[in-house]
């Protein structure tokens, strides 16, 4: 017998999201309000003429806080449309844990959470108690406000799978969006694959679809950020009643791939409050686009299924319906994506 052993690292032995980031952005993002001020890595891609630029493309990353690759992977999606590439600036920022400061030395400066508390929109743990929808409004106010992009008229705020969590919560908590509009920009979302949604009410899908109250089932079931109870510190002085008719007035696209529907992914919420949504991805996005529908009747939301794409958001964003869903053009590409529009289904 040899006597080398194969050691199990503590990083070996940790969820892959439980891990230093290999790349941090060189550029920063300053964001700065009451609360304090702290900086952001931000990547940045697509159009160099600013001047030129009218759509603006916020990429948001996943747990991995792999925020370099979702540049590329937004980066692909936009060579594969046919929308002229100076007309479009990419913009990832990254939601950085508190290892991953410690691992790199970064600044004191640079805001970092708990692994996977940006989803939810909860404050930093420092160096000030900014939350990342704090990040997002400072972003998009930075396109809108900076003289620099004069001719900026849409923004898109993108994400898949954690990216996808907080670009929903975003558009139910943020007023962004009405800023935006008031000074001729249009904000949209495109929330591809997320492992929870915010219902409004105590009802929760069955498998053959019907609903249910999820009270006796679980006691949490209406805690943020799968409900409305006990909101974020960002949230501060909302009128909860609102919040699903402020959501239901975005303009919002799902994005879901017909095989994201492993019950067992390890990257899948299991808890109780997200397996009353559904057993996986698929078919939670598919409940909840239903459940808002039953509301709101005329609800102008869009899903888009992906035919045969899982949970990557390559599969999702380099599709038909991704590039359609963020440059609102085709692709020079083919897929068999069903298309559910809001108005349409009965």
């Amino acid at each position: 017998m040899s006597g080398a052993m194969n050691l199990v690292t503590d990083s070996d032995a940790r969820p892959r999201n439980e891990v230093p980031v290999q790349v941090i952005a060189s550029e920063r993002l300053i964001v700065s309000n009451a609360r304090g001020e702290a900086a952001v890595p931000l990547f940045k891609g697509g159009s160099t003429r600013p001047t030129e630029a009218t759509r603006v493309v916020v990429m948001l990353h996943g747990r991995l806080r792999d925020a370099d690759a979702y540049l590329q992977s937004t980066q692909c999606a936009l060579a594969s449309s046919t929308v002229e590439p100076d007309s479009v600036i990419l913009a990832v920022p990254q939601f950085l844990a508190t290892a991953d400061v410690q691992h790199h030395s970064l600044p004191a400066d640079c805001l970092h959470w708990e692994w996977t508390s940006w989803m939810g929109g909860l404050d930093a743990i420092g160096p000030a108690p900014l939350s990342s929808f704090d990040v997002l409004d400072a972003l998009i106010e930075h396109y809108v406000r900076d003289g620099a992009y004069p001719n900026v008229r849409e923004i898109v705020v993108a994400g898949h799978s954690g990216g996808a969590q907080v670009a929903h919560r975003h558009a139910i908590l943020s007023d962004a969006a009405a800023r935006c509009r008031a000074a001729g920009v249009n904000v949209r979302y495109v929330i591809a694959n997320p492992s929870s949604y915010v219902y409004f009410d105590a009802w929760r899908p069955h498998a053959d679809g019907s609903s249910a109250d999820a009270r006796a089932a679980c006691t949490g079931f209406n805690a943020w950020k799968y409900g409305t109870e006990g909101l974020p510190r960002y949230a501060k002085g909302l009128d909860v009643q609102q919040l699903e008719y402020r959501y239901v007035d975005r303009d919002v696209t799902y994005l879901l791939g017909t095989h994201d529907n492993d019950p067992a992914h390890p990257a899948l919420d299991r808890s109780c409050e997200a397996m009353m949504q559904g057993p996986h991805r698929l078919a939670r996005g598919r409940a909840y686009f239903a459940y808002l529908r039953r509301r709101h009747p005329q609800l102008r939301h869009r899903l888009f299924e992906v035919a045969d794409a899982a949970h990557s958001g390559d599969a999702m964003f380099v599709s038909q319906a991704g590039v359609q869903a963020l440059f609102g053009t085709t692709a020079r590409l083919i897929d068999t994506g069903v298309v559910h529009e809001g108005r349409a289904l009965e």
